[in-house]
């Protein structure tokens, strides 16, 4: 981990105010309006984020599926969260920067948003996330379906996800991240009989495959 980067991150009282919920919930029209308020977020160092329950940590989660199978990895040693290692995962995504905001960025311990376009700054962090971690040769529909949050473990008490659906019209996948191992297209019943060894978000989002599979 850098000690130098910066994360986007929201204040877990502003999640508690709208209504704290555990594991997965589509109710996404009710959370982002809040959320994705520039008064609320704010970049700050990582270090300080994974140890500060009071703030959670932005997380695209991109779930890719094609002809009804979902796209899913085992976390190698490489991977950027190590006590998430030799995991498997159907989300692929990751910390929101600076980078991902066209403003120049500062260097304050945290860095307000204000000035900033945060709903394009989100959608650049996705798009760069993605094309960081996988060669996608194929069209696709994005949703947002769901959002996930899981305050039983070290690791999902600070950060909240925000679970995207993206629907391929071609299973072309290829891994750019070398933390991706084992990469393959599965049907929800062989992702069910390896159900154990998901993440826990990976295990919400596969409890919940006929809802966020649903078009909006």
């Amino acid at each position: 981990m850098a000690q130098d980067e910066q994360v986007l991150v929201v204040e877990r009282k502003v999640l508690e105010q709208v209504g704290l919920f555990h594991g997965l919930t589509t109710d996404v029209d009710r959370y982002l309006p809040v959320l994705f308020d520039p008064s609320v977020l704010r970049f700050m160092p990582r270090p300080l984020a994974e140890k500060n329950p009071s703030y959670k940590q932005l997380i695209p989660y991109v779930i890719m599926s094609c002809d009804g199978k979902y796209l899913t990895y085992i976390r190698g040693r490489r991977a950027g969260e190590t006590r998430l290692v030799g995991n498997r995962s159907m989300g692929i995504g990751g910390h929101i920067n600076p980078i991902d905001n066209e403003m120049p960025p500062l260097f304050d311990d945290e860095i307000p948003l204000f000035d900033t376009d945060y709903r394009e700054l989100y959608n650049n962090a996705v798009e760069r996330e993605v094309a960081e971690e996988v060669s996608i040769e194929a069209g696709h529909k994005d949703s947002i379906v769901a959002l996930l949050n899981d305050d039983t473990t070290e690791v999902g008490s600070v950060h909240l996800g925000v679970v995207h659906h993206w629907l391929l019209d071609s299973s072309a996948v290829t891994k750019r991240e070398q933390m991706i191992t084992k990469m393959e297209f599965m049907t929800p019943a062989e992702l069910h009989s390896v159900r154990d060894s998901m993440e826990t978000w990976s295990q919400f989002a596969l409890d919940y495959l006929t809802t966020i599979n649903q078009p909006t």
